[in-house]
């Protein structure tokens, strides 16, 4: 079982910066791979980025160069740093775990956050 508590969200100016964390529970966190998602209103819950137990990652298009999934296992922690932000990526951001890479690229992995506010203004 693994709990996950998202932090950092806001409201941000476009072209601003935020970063995202996501404080997990467990003593394995190491050995699950970790994920960011976002849902929009009236849209439907989608992939930002993810990050597999071996460092492999994996951007949506929309934020690839802009957006950075890193993770401290030391402090059972996962971040997303957010540049350049774009009104359009204006969402309730996500965190969840899986040990399953596959679950976690197909939006589907075992483990999610409540999910943190993100605004950005034009």
């Amino acid at each position: 079982q693994v709990q996950l508590v998202e932090s950092g969200g806001g409201w941000v100016q476009a072209g601003g910066s935020l970063r995202l964390s996501c404080a997990a529970s467990g003593r394995t966190f190491s050995s699950y791979g970790m994920g960011w998602y976002r849902q929009a209103p009236g849209k439907e819950r989608e992939l930002v980025a993810v990050r597999s137990s071996g460092g492999i990652t994996y951007y949506a298009g929309s934020v690839k160069g802009r957006f950075t999934i890193s993770r401290d296992n030391a402090k059972n922690t996962v971040y997303l740093e957010m540049n350049s932000l774009k009104p359009e990526d204006t969402a309730v951001y996500y965190c969840a775990a899986d040990e399953s890479y596959s679950r976690l690229i197909s939006t589907a992995p075992n483990y999610w956050g409540q999910g943190t506010q993100v605004t950005v203004s034009s």
